[in-house]
């Protein structure tokens, strides 16, 4: 059995346990469960367009907002069902992505990381500035909207559960079955050196442009996932560079940036800080800090980079082996 056969069948384990998780535990947990798994699909995300294509962005919260904002306004201008306005909310992001990222791509290093947030921000004042939209105050989705996701409120948390849950498990195999594909082939080889990767061929410029507007889409999807499950949105909160992004790019950090397996530990290490220290006020914060810096002092491939070089585990593996079929 090959190893990326024993990956897919570990997947669709995990996927099995985590769909039956509602039947089995409280409303708080799924709560918690459906917002690990949010952050793990934006880390997976980022850690694409960063690690793999080396576009290092603190700008992914317009994306985020714009798909949050997208699914709200199809809901109670159009009057569409929630759950069919998040494909809308992915298809709005690309078209995002299509913009930005002629402008942005003529930046590079820190410039492109600046261009991304300043791009951030002014959408996020464009919808400030909408009295339509809510201006600052943001938007609320009306009850009857609600109502029609689900009978009961116990069903619509199922349901927004599952959508998550499948919106997760589709950026991670589908991130896995990319970087496993002939394009992968191409990402890892900018990963690892950009010049060297145009000198046998790999089309940089078109290479990452289509990882930045895969990347905005399903960034967009998941971001209308979350305030569909928190019913209400607003500029700061949909486009905030702390919640969505800061975080993110600390979690990528510790776990690994360039290993999809590092996305996944990252995720689970920051969420485990945060359960243990969250009562702790600033102390927490400074903790996270004092972690981060470590991780990059001492192990610049992160926790995963760690156990991958001392045990040699890969649960993953983007790497074609001889022996496998």
């Amino acid at each position: 059995m090959s190893a990326a056969t024993r990956a897919s069948i570990g997947l669709i384990l995990v996927a099995a346990i985590l769909a039956s998780l509602p039947f089995w535990t409280g409303a708080a947990n799924l709560r918690l469960v459906g917002e690990i798994l949010s952050y793990m699909a934006l880390a997976v995300l980022w850690n694409l367009l960063a690690g793999y294509a080396g576009l290092v962005s603190v700008g992914q919260q317009a994306f985020l907002g714009l798909g949050g904002y997208t699914l709200f306004i199809c809901t109670i201008w159009f009057g569409m069902p929630p759950l069919a306005a998040i494909p809308l909310a992915a298809v709005a992001a690309c078209l995002a992505g299509m913009i930005f990222a002629p402008l942005l791509f003529r930046l590079e290093g820190a410039y492109f990381a600046v261009g991304t947030w300043v791009a951030a921000e002014t959408v996020a004042l464009v919808f400030a500035a909408i009295p339509s939209l809510g201006a600052g105050a943001g938007m609320s989705l009306p009850a009857a909207a609600v109502k029609g996701i689900a009978s009961s409120k116990t069903m619509r948390e199922w349901l927004i559960y599952w959508v998550m849950l499948a919106i997760a498990l589709g950026v991670l195999g589908g991130t896995y079955a990319l970087i496993r594909s002939k394009a992968g082939l191409a990402l890892m080889a900018l990963r690892d050196n950009a010049t060297a990767a145009g000198s046998v061929g790999v089309d940089i410029w078109w290479t990452r442009f289509w990882t930045y507007i895969g990347v905005a889409a399903a960034t967009g999807a998941v971001g209308s996932v979350i305030f569909l499950q928190k019913l209400r949105i607003s500029p700061d909160a949909g486009f905030s560079l702390n919640d969505w992004t800061a975080i993110v790019i600390f979690i990528v950090v510790i776990g690994g940036i360039g290993r999809i397996e590092g996305a996944i530990v990252g995720t689970l290490v920051y969420f485990l800080l945060r359960e243990m220290l969250i009562d702790y006020g600033t102390v927490y914060l400074i903790v996270l800090g004092l972690i981060g810096i470590l991780v990059m002092i001492f192990s610049r491939g992160g926790v995963w980079g760690l156990v991958e070089r001392r045990l040699g585990w890969s649960l993953l593996p983007t790497r074609r082996l001889r022996e496998e079929p």
